[in-house]
């Protein structure tokens, strides 16, 4: 292990013409050794300083059998290791011997009676056919077809996995044949191999016409949305945007909807899960009366679904509907299924409403939010999980943005302001990047007039760790206030916390003294800094408040 380990630096030592005449040729012994020698040396040989090593492109040849021996290993890590080393090494062969060297290497693996090679074999066909001669492209085609049909379930899957990007490079004489080996393994007895053909159905959708879709796509996603086994189902329902993407409106309408509302329904907790995230994508391709008949009362089923985790889904796509529907859609279908999530019981669901509420507040207007969400809001940002008052808090801005400034004074101020005091440091914490982002959203003149006046409360606190939030604040808000109102408005805030009688609110001050600087201009840093650090900071009693003054008083005095 150490050896192969160390093959860089005995590269580095020997020289390339060493390297490859006296190592390289050795390796093949370390083909016997034990498993994570031999995944060692995988991983070893597909490194890209490989090249440089041998001594050139030129020389890869040379490692090609040890990676091929490798290939051919049952166990997967090394054959996976082998395939992708392969495939870092192949656009860089010339092109007179890329087919002697790796094509019929290819060929060899995908010829050979073992499962293992085989399998290697179909992970390297999208490198081989390419650059393949037409000769060689119809006849790895033909041995690949072998591989659709083999009896080792191992190998089948192999292939299936493979027909997604081999659907790209074939040439359209051949993707007929590709075709045929896509559509008997949608039918393997193997759930393992069906629910792959599922991801190739939008490959293979995305190089066919409309009529080959609706004749050859459609029925195989049919089939395995109405599949036995859970795991192909499942396939489906996580995939179907892009399946109704790649189909398009009219399939999707006239044959998709009945599908998609089976795996709303379905008995497994998994796959109605997955169709719930997906809700938007389906509907915004289907027509407004189909989805209210069909759909919808699916939706608000799950919605009370005995299961958390299918809950979590539908709130995590569920409010993309709201820009469909528009306000009055909105209102009659969906308000009351918005304050149903926002209302469960269970931190995520509530959490992944709030990721996506900024999508109903660009619909409802301020009348409407105020009257029905902005409560819910109120009482997530008061909710005794740290996480959920978290993520409230991270998604006001945008609110307030959106909502403008007036609707923040008078409705999420001082819940808000409320967070600077909460019990939890990391909460306290982002109350002040808040309202960072809130005063470069509403501008410096409102952050004089609102925040302020805050902080000279927060600072009057009896509680040191929430007064030590004042200084926080003030480092938040200098970033977005120019150089004179930070000296004018900022700055005497920290001369008065610096007489805190708590060393750790000191000390911070200090830190803020350091941070500031930059944002200030030379005159009053010269004149009002370095004095105040000079007389007050740098002869405290306490040595961690002397440490970070001085740390101060140097980015001041580089001001100069």
């Amino acid at each position: 292990m150490a050896f192969v380990r160390s093959l860089s630096q005995t590269a580095e030592s020997l020289g390339p013409e060493r390297f490859r005449e006296e190592i390289i040729p050795d390796l093949k012994d370390l083909l016997d050794d034990e498993e994570e020698v031999t995944l060692a040396l995988a991983d070893e040989l597909g490194k890209p300083t490989l090249e440089d090593q041998l001594g050139g492109a030129a020389h890869l040849p040379l490692i090609l059998p040890h990676l091929e021996a490798l290939a051919k290993f049952e166990d997967t890590s090394v054959r996976d290791k082998a395939v992708s080393a392969l495939t870092l090494i192949a656009p860089r062969l010339s092109e007179e011997g890329f087919e002697k060297n790796f094509v019929e290497l290819v060929n060899r693996l995908i010829d050979s009676d073992w499962f293992s090679p085989k399998s290697s074999a179909c992970g390297l066909l999208s490198v081989a056919y390419p650059r393949a001669s037409p000769a060689w492209q119809h006849k790895l085609l033909v041995e690949f077809k072998r591989c659709c049909e083999d009896q080792t379930p191992m190998v089948r899957r192999s292939a299936a996995g493979a027909i997604k990007s081999l659907s790209t490079l074939v040439n359209k004489a051949e993707l007929p044949m590709l075709i045929e080996d896509f559509k008997n393994l949608a039918l393997d007895d193997q759930d393992s191999v069906r629910l792959l053909a599922v991801e190739n159905c939008v490959s293979i959708a995305s190089v066919i016409s409309e009529e080959e879709k609706n004749s050859v796509v459609k029925p195989i996603v049919i089939s395995c949305g109405k599949d036995k086994s859970w795991r192909v189902r499942y396939m489906v329902a996580s995939t179907f945007t892009k399946l109704v993407d790649v189909l398009g409106q009219q399939i999707t309408q006239n044959d998709l909807v009945s599908i998609f509302v089976q795996l709303l329904k379905d008995n497994e907790a998994e796959v109605r899960g997955a169709a719930a995230s997906k809700v938007s994508g389906v509907c915004k391709l289907v027509d407004r009366e189909t989805v209210i008949k069909e759909i919808i009362p699916c939706i608000k089923s799950l919605a009370t679904d005995e299961a958390a985790p299918v809950r979590s889904a539908l709130a995590s796509d569920v409010m993309g509907l709201a820009p469909i529907f528009g306000k009055e859609g909105t209102n009659e279908h969906l308000l009351e299924l918005f304050l149903q999530l926002l209302k469960d019981e269970t931190p995520d669901v509530r959490l992944n409403v709030l990721g996506k509420l900024d999508e109903v507040t660009q619909v409802l207007g301020l009348e409407q939010l105020s009257q029905f969400l902005l409560p819910s809001i109120m009482e997530l940002a008061e909710d005794r999980q740290w996480r959920i008052r978290s993520a409230t808090l991270d998604h006001i801005p945008l609110l307030a943005e959106q909502l403008g400034v007036e609707f923040f004074n008078d409705k999420l101020s001082t819940i808000c302001m409320s967070w600077l005091n909460d019990c939890v440091y990391s909460i306290r914490e982002a109350a002040t990047v808040n309202f960072q982002k809130l005063t470069k959203a509403f501008g410096a003149p409102w952050a004089k007039s609102h925040i302020i006046p805050k902080i000279l409360e927060q600072m009057k606190n009896r509680n040191y760790l929430y007064r030590i939030i004042s200084l926080n604040m003030i480092t938040a808000l200098a970033s977005e206030f120019p150089p004179q109102d930070v000296q004018r408005e900022l700055i005497p805030l920290v001369f008065t916390l610096s007489a805190d009688p708590i060393a750790n609110i000191r000390v911070q001050s200090a830190k803020t003294f350091g941070s500031l600087i930059p944002s200030l201009e030379t005159p009053f840093v010269q004149n009002e800094i370095i004095p105040f650090l000079t007389d007050k900071l740098l002869v405290d009693k306490d040595r961690d408040v002397l440490y970070f003054a001085n740390v101060a008083l140097q980015a001041a005095r580089k001001k100069q």
